[in-house]
């Protein structure tokens, strides 16, 4: 498959996950199997001494280096991404950073990339920008045309069944009244005309896959699942509790930034209903939308740094509405080849 000036020979994206849930290690071994590996930048830094000291410097940095490290690990193979939310505070700078430590492409969401086009100019990093329906790909298309006289490389469709933060309202996720993938591939189809599609937030296997490559995508984005590998970045504290989620233990809640995520039940959040505070030990400003001081519900980027070093009593596990579905932990080549064993099954 053609993405741009590139080629992807498994049409599969590994959903970008922090903080620090996909780094160099999971993005390099997705993308040495032929798929797209991709890095979450959103404090990939969590782990350098002085990032809570300086924490854009120990951001770029560490980004800049598991950039590097994924694309040794594949070798030449697929493609390595990064996922940059247009919620962090140095959007720019990050962007800019990816494409200057050789990314293949930068995926972007958690609002409107508008301005991510820009960032990309003269270089050879794709650029695809995440929507949750045909209305937002319909204005992100019209803004870079007039503006910038291009087009996205792809585009990545995230329905109401995916991980972490949502494009939905809560009413809708809590109602089930969301459009489905399908529909909102369907009128994002109707918009967008060759522009490679890929569809995620709920997709668990090959035939997922297969389905809505049938409707007319040209591949998926799977997340959660790749939490369960032996490769994943995160502590095993976070996959096991993954691997003993049920669909009971999953729930909707609203984050800091005012934005509906989906998220396992555990005793952080079971606190915090109760009127608890989880205060950020240092405030590093990493989200522009989330309040600061006694606003502040509690610090999502401390809950998220708990998670993925496996502390289920302090962290915020962020998961897809499939976790209750893994039940083992995976090498990342079986699990694709799995995937993909079913993928050409269903289209035989």
């Amino acid at each position: 498959m053609k993405l741009g000036n590139k080629t992807l020979s498994i049409p599969l994206i590994q959903g970008g996950m922090g903080v620090g849930i996909s780094l160099g290690n999971l993005a390099g071994n997705v993308a040495k199997c032929g798929a797209m590996g991709v890095i979450s930048s959103v404090n990939a830094g969590f782990s350098e001494p002085d990032f809570n000291t300086a924490t854009v410097d120990a951001n770029l940095r560490a980004l800049r280096r598991e950039i590097k490290k994924a694309k040794d690990i594949a070798g030449g193979n697929g493609l390595v991404g990064v996922n940059i939310m247009t919620a962090v505070t140095h959007y720019e700078e990050t962007c800019r950073c990816a494409v200057e430590a050789g990314a293949d492409a930068i995926i972007s969401g958690a609002g409107l990339p508008k301005s991510l086009a820009e960032y990309v100019q003269g270089s050879d990093t794709l650029f695809a920008p995440i929507v949750s329906s045909g209305r937002a790909a319909k204005l992100l298309l019209r803004h870079y045309e007039k503006r910038y006289n291009t087009r996205p490389d792809f585009i990545v469709i995230e329905g109401s069944r995916a991980g972490g933060h949502l494009g939905f309202s809560k009413e809708e996720l809590l109602e089930n009244t969301a459009l489905s993938n399908e529909e909102i591939l369907r009128e994002t189809l109707e918009v967008t005309g060759d522009i490679p599609l890929f569809v995620g937030g709920g997709v668990f296997d090959g035939h997922d896959m297969a389905a809505l490559c049938k409707a007319g995508a040209s591949g998926v984005q799977i997340g959660t699942r790749f939490i369960a590998t032996e490769e994943c970045d995160a502590a095993d504290g976070f996959k096991q509790a993954i691997i003993n989620a049920s669909e009971d233990d999953i729930m909707i809640i609203t984050s800091p930034v005012g934005m509906p995520a989906r998220a396992l039940k555990s005793p952080l959040l079971e606190r915090l209903s109760s009127g608890d505070k989880f205060t950020a030990i240092s405030c590093n400003n990493c989200l522009s939308a989330c309040p600061k001081g006694d606003k502040t519900p509690y610090c999502i980027s401390r809950a998220l740094v708990e998670a993925v070093q496996g502390n289920w009593e302090d962290g915020l596990f962020f998961t897809g509405a499939n976790a209750g579905r893994i039940n083992k932990i995976l090498k990342v080549k079986d699990l694709i080849d799995e995937i993909m064993e079913d993928y050409e099954r269903d289209l035989a």
